[in-house]
């Protein structure tokens, strides 16, 4: 299972209500966003903020502090465009808690400052954790030498692929995005040698998924 939630600090917990208000104004969203988070997210809550006073590291790269933020659902669906207005909103690293019923997941995107614009931030694609019960063992943040180092790690935590020996975390993003965008080709692929009649076709269908599962393999050794 991947991305089991943390046990942190007790001087890191805040336990602030974000409102919902807040993320429409400064979001800029759409009635058609505003509508799935209604729909959607019962209540946003600043649960936690891991920075140099809370957790005795310090800051590095941009990373000041990590924002716990936890989404209490409506349902167990949630949109990834709602991920992405709140981590809009708040120009810190975010991690995740979501909640629904007595189940919780993770989830983060990675943000980094952007190289054009230091008071702006990159923001790559979310990934999500498996969801764990409530009432499941936290495990211990992973050790770090600064702030930087321990998101990266959570970050990490979540990727569906483990790093590979010295393998950055922009790398270690690229390799995972590029084995999505293959898991994606392959699957468009069999659903077109499903449908596909004339043989000719079907053998240049399949060589085209000898080499995505070639590209894949590569990717995940």
């Amino acid at each position: 299972m991947i991305g089991a939630p943390y046990s942190y600090p007790a001087k890191a917990a805040f336990g602030r209500v974000i409102p919902k208000n807040r993320i429409y104004e400064h979001g800029h969203l759409g009635k058609a966003l505003r509508e799935r988070i209604k729909a959607q997210v019962d209540r946003i809550t600043w649960a936690y903020k891991l920075a140099p006073e809370t957790t005795n590291l310090p800051e590095r790269g941009g990373v000041q502090e990590i924002q716990i933020i936890e989404l209490h659902q409506r349902s167990k669906g949630l949109d990834a465009p709602i991920l992405l207005a709140i981590d809009k909103v708040i120009p810190k690293p975010i991690l995740f808690h979501l909640r629904y019923g007595n189940q919780v997941r993770m989830a983060a995107a990675h943000k980094r400052p952007s190289e054009a614009d230091g008071s702006k931030w990159v923001i790559g694609e979310h990934y999500l954790g498996d969801w764990y019960p409530e009432t499941a063992d936290r495990q211990v943040l992973p050790i770090a030498l600064d702030l930087q180092g321990l998101y990266e790690q959570l970050v990490r935590g979540l990727l569906p692929q483990p790093a590979r020996p010295g393998e950055s975390i922009a790398a270690h993003l690229e390799r995972v995005e590029a084995i999505r965008r293959h898991e994606r080709e392959r699957a468009k692929l069999d659903a077109q040698l499903q449908r596909e009649k004339q043989f000719n076709r079907k053998v240049a269908i399949n060589a085209q998924l000898r080499t995505v599962n070639q590209q894949i393999e590569a990717l995940t050794a």
